[in-house]
C-alpha cells in the first residue's frame, strides 16, 4: 500500500468514526448544558466553593467569574510551581524559575499549554498531575461555557441572562470531559501509553553516559490534553514520544479525541438554537476548511522534489517513520486548525510551504474546528461578519437567527477578530527590531522569521505548539508569550460574551422573503471565504516574508 493511500484511508476512518459520535455526544452536551438538576457531587461542589448554581448572570456577572476563576488558577499553578522543590513526589526537581512558571501557569490556564521546558525534566508527579492535568480539564471547562453562553444569546430573547458560570464550569468538567477522559485513558493503556508514578531509573548504559527515563501518568493526562484541545505533553517530543503514542492505531485515536468535541458542538449549538439544519450550515463550514488543508498539506508534503525526498517517499524528516507523512499531516493540521497544539512530528521540517499552511490554519482563530469551545464561538463571531457582509451587499439590516445584527454587535464581532493579529504582529515585530531576542533563532532568514512569527501565533492563538528551533526559555519570549496567551485567551472572551448579552436582549426578528437564509450551502460558502479573505488580508505581508518566502525559494 502507498503510503498517500494509507493516508486516505485513515482520513476517511477518522471522518467516519467522527461522524457516528456527532449526533450522540453533541445531543449529550445540549442535555447537559439546559439540564435544572445538579449531580449529587455537583452539589458538594457548588457547597464547596460557595456558588448558587442556580442563579443566572448577566454578561458582566458571568464574565467576572471567567475571569476571577482564571486569575486565581493561574495564582494557584504558579505557586505550586514555585515550590516544587519541597514537595514529595518531585523527583528530585528543583523549583521552578519565576518567568517559566508565570509562562507554564499562563500556558496552561489559558488552553494553550505551550511549554519552554523539557516535561520529563522539569516537573515531577505533583505538578503533572495536581496542577497541569487539572488545568487542563478545567481550562476547557471554560471555553465550551463562553460557548454555550453565546448560544444562550442566540437562542434567548427579551432578557440579558446567560445562564450561570459556576454550573457551566463543574457540568462541563463532571459530566462531558472528566467521563470521556476516563474511557480515553483507558484505551491508550491498552495501547500501551505509561500510567504510573515510578521515579526515574536507568534504561540503557551507552558510550558516553547512560540513558534514564521517568515515569508518570501519562495516559490520563494525554488523555485530557487531547480531549480538551490542550496538547501540553508529558515528555518534550510530545505525541511522537512512544511512551504518549505508541502506535499507528493510538495515532489515529488522539486525533479523533481531539476533533471529537469541537465538531459535536456544532450539533449542540443547532439542537439549542432549535435549527438543526443552522449547526449543519456551521459544521460544513468547518469540515470544508479541516479537509481542505489536509488536501493541501498531502500535497505539499508528498511532492518530489530532490534526490532526497525521492528516496525517501516524500519529505520525511521530522516525522515518525511509524505514522508517516499521511498520518502525520492528519496529525499536524488538525492540531493547529484547533487550539491542541499536541504534535506528532516537528512543523519546523515541513516543507515551507507546509509550514505555512500550519501556519495559517492557527491564524484563521482554530475555527475549523477550533478548540473546546473556543472554536464554535470563533465561528459564531465570523458568521456575525458574514451576515453583516451580505447585508451590505444587498442594503438590508443584517439577522442572524433572528436577531439584528447593528452597530453594537459588529463592533464587539469587530473587536474580536483585531485582539489577537495585534497581540501577533505587535510582539513579532520587536522580537524582530530588538538586539537580544533573534539570537533565540536557531535559522536565519525567512525560516528563522517563521519560528519567531510561529511561536507569537500559537501563543496568541492559545495554539501551544512550536516550531522548534526557537529557544524559547528566555526571559523575553517567556514574559512576553505568557502576555500573549493571557490577553489572546481573555479579551476575546470580554467581546464574545458582550455580544452574547446584547443578543439576549433582542426581540427575534421574523424571517421574511428577504431574510439571508444561513442554514443553506450559499450561505457557507460566503462564510468559508469571509473566513479565508479576513485572515489573508490580515497576516499576507507576514507570511510573504516567512514560509511563502521560504516555499517559493525550495
Amino acid at each position: 500500500m502507498s503510503p498517500f493511500l494509507a493516508g486516505v484511508l485513515q482520513l476517511l476512518a477518522l471522518i467516519t468514526a467522527l461522524a457516528l459520535a456527532h449526533r450522540p455526544l453533541g445531543d449529550y452536551m445540549a442535555r447537559v448544558y439546559s439540564s435544572d438538576t445538579h449531580l449529587r457531587v455537583e452539589k458538594w461542589i457548588y457547597k464547596g466553593i460557595g456558588a448558587n448554581p442556580n442563579t443566572e448572570m448577566r454578561w458582566p456577572a458571568y464574565l467576572r467569574g471567567v475571569l476571577a476563576f482564571s486569575a486565581v488558577s493561574v495564582l494557584f499553578l504558579y505557586l505550586l510551581q514555585r515550590v516544587q522543590g519541597s514537595l514529595p513526589g518531585s523527583l528530585g526537581f528543583s523549583s521552578i524559575d519565576p518567568d517559566q512558571a508565570f509562562n507554564t501557569a499562563a500556558s496552561f490556564v489559558t488552553n494553550t499549554d505551550w511549554q519552554s521546558y523539557y516535561g520529563e525534566q522539569a516537573m515531577g508527579h505533583v505538578v503533572q498531575t495536581g496542577g497541569l492535568a487539572v488545568q487542563n480539564f478545567v481550562s476547557a471547562a471554560v471555553g465550551i461555557a463562553v460557548a454555550v453562553a453565546l448560544v444562550r444569546g442566540f437562542a434567548r430573547s427579551r432578557t440579558g441572562e446567560l445562564g450561570n458560570f459556576w454550573a457551566d464550569l463543574v457540568r462541563g468538567t463532571v459530566r462531558i470531559l472528566l467521563p470521556l477522559s476516563v474511557v480515553a485513558a483507558i484505551v491508550l493503556v491498552a495501547c500501551g501509553v505509561l500510567q504510573n508514578f515510578s521515579g526515574i531509573h536507568s534504561v540503557g548504559q551507552f558510550v558516553g553516559g547512560s540513558q534514564e527515563w521517568n515515569g508518570g501518568a501519562v495516559a490520563s493526562q494525554e488523555a485530557i490534553k487531547e480531549v480538551g484541545t490542550n496538547g501540553g505533553g508529558y515528555f518534550n517530543a510530545n505525541s511522537a514520544h512512544p511512551f504518549e503514542n505508541p502506535n499507528a492505531f493510538s495515532n489515529l485515536f488522539e486525533i479523533f479525541l481531539l476533533l471529537l468535541i469541537p465538531f459535536a458542538l456544532t450539533r449542540t449549538f443547532g439542537r439549542m438554537v432549535g435549527s438543526l439544519r443552522q449547526g449543519y450550515a456551521i459544521l460544513a463550514t468547518m469540515a470544508t476548511i479541516w479537509v481542505g488543508f489536509i488536501c493541501l498539506m498531502w500535497w505539499t508534503e508528498f511532492a518530489h522534489h530532490g534526490p532526497a525526498f525521492e528516496l525517501a517517499g516524500g519529505a520525511m524528516e521530522g516525522k515518525e517513520t511509524r505514522f508517516g507523512i499521511g498520518a502525520s499531516s492528519i496529525f499536524s493540521i488538525s492540531t493547529t486548525l484547533t487550539s491542541t497544539g499536541a504534535v506528532d512530528s516537528f512543523h519546523s521540517s515541513n516543507t515551507g510551504l507546509g509550514g505555512g499552511l500550519n501556519l495559517l490554519g492557527m491564524q484563521l482563530g482554530e475555527i475549523a474546528p477550533g478548540g473546546t469551545g473556543s472554536g464554535l464561538y470563533g465561528m459564531l463571531i465570523m458568521a456575525v461578519i458574514a451576515v453583516f457582509i451580505a447585508g451590505l451587499m444587498v442594503g438590508r439590516t443584517p439577522e442572524y437567527l433572528g436577531k439584528k445584527i447593528g452597530t453594537r454587535e459588529i463592533k464587539f464581532a469587530a473587536c474580536y477578530l483585531l485582539i489577537t493579529p495585534a497581540l501577533v504582529l505587535v510582539f513579532t515585530a520587536a522580537a524582530m527590531a530588538l538586539p537580544t531576542p533573534p539570537h533565540s533563532m536557531l535559522n536565519s532568514g525567512a525560516h528563522g522569521f517563521s519560528e519567531i512569527l510561529y511561536a507569537y501565533t500559537s501563543g496568541a492563538n492559545n495554539n501551544g505548539s512550536a516550531f522548534a528551533g526557537l529557544n524559547a526559555n528566555t526571559q523575553w519570549f517567556n514574559t512576553t508569550i505568557g502576555i500573549a496567551m493571557l490577553l489572546g485567551r481573555f479579551l476575546p472572551m470580554v467581546f464574545v460574551l458582550a455580544l452574547a448579552g446584547s443578543l439576549a436582549e433582542q426581540r427575534p426578528v421574523p424571517a421574511t422573503a428577504g431574510t439571508l437564509r444561513t442554514e443553506k450551502p450559499l450561505f457557507t460558502g460566503l462564510l468559508v471565504g469571509a473566513i479565508l479573505i479576513i485572515t489573508g488580508l490580515t497576516y499576507f505581508p507576514a507570511l510573504a516574508l516567512g514560509p511563502l518566502a521560504e516555499g517559493l525559494a525550495s
